[in-house]
């Protein structure tokens, strides 16, 4: 019986023990699975080829809200639900008190370090895995997260973080924010002298890194493949930088600065560093006006995969370093002539429509701005005016709803009482991407094909609900290699490596762990 009971503690000991030491959570954004195996031929062995070989493979990822951006996504992945929990509904959302677009990282109260831009994650309303894993190790751990983007790295970074960089649109140099540091880190500050992105774009071009990539397509371009070569300048230039295939070095570059520099990995408490790196089109162009390009930054994406792997397995051991990799689960849309090959599309107009809801309240009411604006596919209504003029604000919803519903070009009309309070599996992705706090009253979803059109600021969104196939790869400290089908969701992430570290999710995260 005690030779059994020392089996058993001797067991559990050692089970306690092969818990990583770092956790590297990696989310490419815009990274698609045909894209991604598309272009295998062109991997090295020590890349994608090596995760696909020796990694856990859920090949059927997807978000459980709509509509998804880098912002958004980011968010999710690091707290483990959707926006109608965490508030990140996008990039911008709209104020209500000022009626003006707040960025979901501004903060004017922290101010930035080589950066102009006032940043931290107080919009961000739940915990995040590195809070979590902050609160069980009474901050030992160490956290930080490093993307080419401001909102990915604040929002992956989270609350307790030890820090979040990115690069600045200005300067081209690594900064932070005073919300993590009272000035900037001595390491970084050294690395930015010798190795910021604004030092190695100096007389740089983009080019292919080898005549393979121009010589092998998968698009069905017709015609010689045109090589390219792109230079930046200008004040758009390290804006331009970091939508190229280079910029995923400097990622890695800084990633493995910040790993020496701070000892991550060293000791038996898990530390925590997440990376954005990027997989979408040059300088936001047609996949039409870059194919050549994209396929070069897959190939590239493809070394620093690598080069990441290989440094952290060497410094940290094979069995110590757990690394999660996915996407942000959407690409940006390119504006395609349906009309010129006869496929049902059109144009709905915001700004006019909303002009004639305000019309329609008008006869029916007496004269008044009820629409107070709109934004995105949203339009915000007048409280104020409802409540003086004795209206409540679901009757009015469904006014417009019934309104707006049988207007060209519209699929669907849902009103914010109605996100609210039914969570129809119909309704699921749409109520999910929704916050009350941070979305309008009436939210518009157009017919596919359809551009929806904001007059005012010509912003245009094209309605399309094509799946895009993404991953979600799990490699590293003992990770059985399988390949499964079953379609999971991307909020079951987070439970999984807090699982995996012995932690508590989320505190917002009901989630089912992956395994």
């Amino acid at each position: 019986m005690l030779a059994t009971l020392g089996f058993r503690i001797e067991a559990y000991c050692q089970e306690m023990r092969n818990a990583p030491r770092l956790v590297v959570s990696i989310t490419i954004d815009q990274l698609r699975s045909d894209y991604l195996e598309a272009f295998t031929p062109l991997y090295s062995d020590e890349g994608f080829r090596k995760l696909f070989e020796q990694s856990m493979i859920y090949e059927n990822a997807s978000y459980s809200f709509t509509p998804v951006d880098r912002a958004s996504a980011s968010a999710a992945l690091s707290t483990g639900v959707s926006p109608y929990y965490n508030k990140i509904v996008g990039e911008q959302w709209l104020n209500r008190q000022t009626l003006r677009p707040i960025y979901c990282v501004d903060d004017s109260k922290h101010a930035g370090i080589g950066t102009t831009d006032a940043s931290s994650p107080t919009h961000l309303s739940t915990s995040t895995l590195g809070d979590e894993l902050k609160v069980a190790t009474a901050g030992r751990a160490l956290v930080y997260a490093i993307a080419p983007y401001r909102d990915a790295a604040v929002l992956s970074a989270g609350h307790a973080a030890d820090g979040a960089f990115w690069i600045d649109n200005k300067s081209g140099e690594w900064c932070t924010s005073n919300y993590y540091f009272s000035t900037s880190p001595t390491w970084l500050a050294a690395y930015n002298r010798i190795q910021s992105p604004a030092k190695q774009l100096e007389g740089q071009a983009w080019e292919p890194m080898n005549d393979f990539v121009g010589n092998f397509s998968y698009f069905m371009k017709t015609g010689p493949q045109n090589p390219f070569k792109h230079t930046f300048s200008g004040n758009l230039r390290y804006q331009q930088y970091k939508t190229s295939a280079l910029v995923n070095a400097d990622v890695t570059n800084l990633a493995q600065q910040c790993v020496v520099s701070t000892a991550m990995g060293n000791d038996r408490v898990t530390d925590l560093l997440c990376l954005t790196y990027y997989a979408g089109n040059f300088n936001h162009h047609p996949v039409t006006e870059c194919q050549i390009e994209l396929q070069d930054t897959y190939v590239r994406l493809d070394r620093e995969i690598a080069r990441l792997i290989k440094m952290l397995e060497e410094r940290v051991g094979k069995d110590n370093v757990l690394f999660v990799l996915t996407s942000t689960g959407y690409c940006e849309e390119e504006a395609a002539d349906y009309q010129k090959y006869r496929i049902p599309s059109g144009t709905f107009y915001l700004s006019r429509t909303a002009n004639l809801l305000n019309m329609y309240f008008g006869a029916i009411w007496g004269q008044g701005k009820y629409v107070e604006t709109y934004f995105h596919n949203q339009i915000f209504l007048n409280h104020s005016l409802l409540e003086t003029k004795k209206i409540s604000i679901v009757e009015a919803t469904n006014r417009a709803q019934e309104f707006l519903v049988m207007m060209s070009g519209v699929r669907n009309v849902y009103t914010s009482l109605q996100l609210m309070t039914d969570n129809n599996e119909p309704l699921r992705k749409i109520r999910n991407g929704f916050n009350a706090e941070h979305c309008g009253d009436i939210v518009i979803e157009t017919a596919p094909g359809w551009q929806l059109l904001n007059e005012d600021t010509q912003e245009r969104q094209l309605s399309r609900a094509s799946y895009i196939p993404f991953p979600i790869i799990i490699y590293g400290a003992g990770t059985k290699a399988e390949r499964i089908l079953v379609p999971v969701t991307t909020d079951r992430v987070a439970p999984t490596i807090a699982r995996a570290i012995r932690i508590r999710a989320p505190n917002a995260c009901s989630a089912a762990p992956l395994f």
